[in-house]
C-alpha cells in the first residue's frame, strides 16, 4: 500500500488518527535533491509526535518558487524518495506556493519548519495554534542545501 496519498484520502486517517489521540506533525518542503540534511530534519520532526505527515510541492510550485530550472527531479521521483525515508508516515503533493489549504484540512496538532524560518512567518501557523497546536522550529546541523549541491556539481563539472 502507498503512503503518497490524495489529499481527501489523507483527511480520512487525519480523522481516524484523531480518533486514536494520535499526534500528527505536519511539515512540507519542495525536498528536490535528498541530502542529509533533509534526512535529520525529517528525523527531528517526526519525534515530536506519533505520525509524520510531509507534503511535497507539485512540480509547478517548485517552478514558481524556485525558478524555470527547478525542480532538477519530478514530483514522482520525490515523493516517492520522501514515502521511502524511515521517520515519513504520509506524503501528499500541493499545487499551490504555500501550503496552508492542506493545512487547513488537516489542522495537525504540530507544525514543523526549518529555524530558518521565524514563527511569524509560518504558513499556516495561525490554524494550528487556533486549534491549541503547536509550531515549532528545527536547527539545521549542516548547511547543505539542494542549491549547493546543485552549485558544486556545475563547479565541478565545468
Amino acid at each position: 500500500m502507498s503512503i503518497i496519498l490524495s489529499h481527501e484520502e489523507l483527511i480520512k486517517i487525519r480523522e481516524q488518527l484523531a480518533a486514536q489521540n494520535k499526534k500528527v506533525v505536519f511539515t512540507n518542503g519542495c525536498f528536490d535533491i535528498i541530502h542529509a540534511g533533509h534526512v535529520d530534519y525529517l528525523i527531528k520532526s517526526k519525534r515530536l509526535g506519533d505520525v509524520l505527515i510531509v507534503a511535497v510541492n507539485s512540480d509547478e510550485s517548485v517552478r514558481r518558487i524556485k525558478g524555470e530550472k527547478r525542480p532538477i527531479l519530478k514530483q514522482e521521483e520525490r515523493t516517492f524518495i520522501v514515502s521511502n525515508l524511515k521517520p515519513v508516515d504520509y506524503v501528499t503533493v500541493f499545487e499551490e506556493d504555500t501550503p496552508y489549504e492542506i493545512i487547513k484540512k488537516l489542522v495537525p496538532d504540530i507544525l514543523v519548519k526549518g529555524a530558518d524560518w521565524s514563527k511569524d512567518k509560518i504558513v499556516g501557523a495561525d490554524i494550528v495554534e487556533s486549534r491549541g497546536g503547536k509550531v515549532e522550529t528545527i536547527e539545521f546541523v549542516n548547511i547543505q542545501s539542494t542549491s549547493n549541491i546543485i552549485n558544486t556539481i556545475l563547479d565541478r563539472y565545468k
